[in-house]
C-alpha cells in the first residue's frame, strides 16, 4: 500500500478531508522520529513498541571482494508488535 492509498483509507474512516488526514499522518511521524531521536519510546497499546538501539561498532568481510571493512557504531529504529497485532496477523 502506497502512502496516498493509506491517506485515502484513514481519511474515509475519520471522517476527514484527504488533506487533514496527510496532515495528521505526516506530524505523527515526523513526532514518532523526534522521540525516537532522542533515544527514547513510544508504546502503543495494541500495536507494539518502538524504540532505539545502539548497535555496536563491527568489522565484516565483502564477499566479492574478500576485504576486510569496518562499519561504524550507529543506532537503528525497531519496532516490537504487541501480542494483539501478532494475534490479529495470525489469524486462519
Amino acid at each position: 500500500m502506497k502512502k496516498t492509498e493509506f491517506v485515502g483509507m484513514v481519511a474515509e474512516q475519520a471522517g476527514v478531508t484527504k488533506k487533514e488526514a496527510e496532515h495528521l499522518i505526516d506530524v505523527t511521524f515526523r513526532c514518532l522520529g523526534d522521540v525516537l531521536a532522542e533515544d527514547g519510546r513510544i508504546s502503543l497499546h495494541g500495536f507494539g513498541a518502538f524504540e532505539c538501539r545502539q548497535r555496536a561498532a563491527r568489522e565484516t568481510r565483502v564477499p566479492l571482494t574478500d576485504k576486510v571493512v569496518s562499519v561504524p557504531a550507529s543506532r537503528v529504529p525497531v519496532f516490537k508488535p504487541s501480542k494483539q497485532l501478532k494475534e490479529k496477523l495470525n489469524q486462519p
